[in-house]
């Protein structure tokens, strides 16, 4: 038993005895109960001095002890140079340049394209449009270099915090790792303090945003000593082109842009007044144990020898196992009773169908939720959320228009959709926005925040130029 356990032992056991004794002499004298604890402290010195040595201590212990809050003061996301994007048909054409591929080969990852919700604006980095066909670690060194300067830059100036105030690093890139790390790039090119402590984090794929600002908000929780967490997360693209001939692993190359968003969190209860938003939930699960989740998305090498991302014909439907598990373990967390009486309801019933075709019904998130930042993985992805989730086109419209403006920018997914929400101010203050996001193991990752404030229109918002095109017409 705990130090803090034996105080709060002793502050029951003392508030007890001193209670009844009060009750006992009320009950016996006939008289109120506040003219009997006047007098019984005034006449008991010891009594009086215990009970002011204890209500002391429960007043420290509440400040001890009280759950430290997380506050997001703001994010930013990097958007690249207009001359970075690149149409389908112009990618179609970089691809063919850079790899001769079979008739079959082109005409599949052409349907992929078609059929893949991106659009004509996402963004590549530069070295795909140079004549090397193959990119050197200076480039890929450069793309992680503009996207994180950028989005750090842009969060400093908007929240105008000096980065000496900074305690904690994480920087989060799945498939592309320095010596030295991206954690002591940023600490390097800021000037950060010698005793911040960073954290990078590789090798979780479109999870890692969502893991990251998780990760952080547990460091801040566990201590008062530490203040400011800058959370970035990114993907580098550069250095994981694929150059062979397997359709698993071409894909990637048809579905992945360019993204980057940098955060800035922190404990500090009086930074209320001016944060963004407020972390109120957050749940990871893992799936790695299974051998079809895990291999659902894997990074190997094909028969030649060529390095690739494989994305298995698997994946959408790990992904809705995944998210199946992952609600039965968020749902009492987040919904409303009457939603979760209902759910109940509908398991005790299921499990008594002799048939066994009855299926539990799937809970109403939107009851729980004003705005959903879905996994933005692909368009089959976000179908399969859909249909498991059981939501309509309006709750699904900002995954799907950011997947069509911005494609799959891996980790920061779910703030480019958070962007989207405050440029169309969406947001009201109170509101509960839900982060969902999967990565490769497999992960099913969610974040819960509370809006501090009414969102507007900012200038640095990565949609502020074309948001009035938003939402496409079916």
């Amino acid at each position: 038993m705990t130090n803090l356990t034996y105080v709060q032992l002793l502050q029951a056991s003392f508030a007890a005895v001193f209670s009844q004794t009060l009750l006992a002499q009320a009950l016996l004298f006939q008289t109120p109960l506040s003219h009997h604890l006047i007098q019984f402290l005034s006449h008991n010195l010891t009594v009086s001095i215990s009970c002011t040595g204890c209500l002391l201590i429960s007043i420290l212990y509440y400040f001890y002890a009280r759950p430290f809050p997380v506050l997001m003061l703001d994010y930013a996301c990097f958007k690249p140079d207009f001359d970075s994007k690149l149409s389908l048909e112009a990618l179609l054409y970089v691809i063919r340049r850079t790899q001769p591929f079979s008739a079959k080969t082109e005409e599949f990852m052409k349907g992929i394209c078609n059929k893949s919700g991106l659009g004509d604006e996402t963004y590549l980095p530069p070295v795909t449009f140079r004549a090397e066909n193959r990119a050197k670690l200076v480039s890929s060194i450069q793309e992680s270099k503009e996207g994180i300067f950028s989005a750090i830059d842009s969060l400093l100036s908007k929240t105008q915090i000096d980065p000496q105030r900074i305690d904690i690093v994480i920087v989060a890139c799945g498939m592309f790792a320095t010596v030295p790390s991206l954690t002591s790039l940023v600490v390097n090119h800021y000037n950060l303090r010698p005793d911040v402590k960073t954290f990078n984090l590789s090798g979780m794929g479109c999870s890692s945003g969502v893991i990251s600002m998780d990760m952080a908000a547990k460091l801040l929780k566990s201590s008062r000593l530490i203040r400011y967490a800058l959370v970035v997360v990114t993907e580098n693209l550069s250095s994981n082109r694929y150059f062979g001939h397997d359709r698993s692993m071409v894909v990637a190359n048809c579905i992945f842009r360019v993204g980057c968003a940098a955060a800035l969190i922190t404990n500090d209860s009086s930074c209320r007044a001016v944060a963004k938003m407020e972390l109120v939930n957050s749940l990871r699960t893992h799936n790695g144990a299974d051998d079809s989740a895990y291999t659902a998305a894997f990074q190997l090498e094909d028969e030649a020898g060529n390095l690739g991302m494989s994305l298995k014909k698997d994946l959408v439907r790990v992904a809705g196992v995944g998210l199946r598990e992952h609600i039965r373990s968020l749902a009492p967390r987040v919904l409303p009773l009457s939603q979760l009486v209902s759910y109940a309801y509908s398991v005790v019933m299921s499990a008594q169908s002799f048939s066994g075709e009855s299926k539990p019904t799937v809970p109403d998130f939107t009851t729980a939720f004003d705005h959903m930042c879905i996994h933005t993985g692909g368009k089959a992805v976000i179908e399969q959320v859909s249909r498991v989730l059981r939501l309509g086109d309006e709750v699904t419209e900002p995954a799907r228009m950011c997947l069509h403006r911005f494609g799959n920018t891996s980790s920061s997914l779910v703030f480019y959709e958070l962007g989207y929400f405050e440029a169309k101010k969406r947001i009201k203050r109170g509101d509960k926005i839900w982060m969902l996001a999967f990565g490769t193991g497999f992960k099913v990752c969610s974040l819960v925040w509370k809006s501090l404030m009414d969102s507007c229109k900012e200038a640095e918002n990565p949609w502020s130029d074309c948001i009035h095109r938003y939402p496409l017409k079916k």
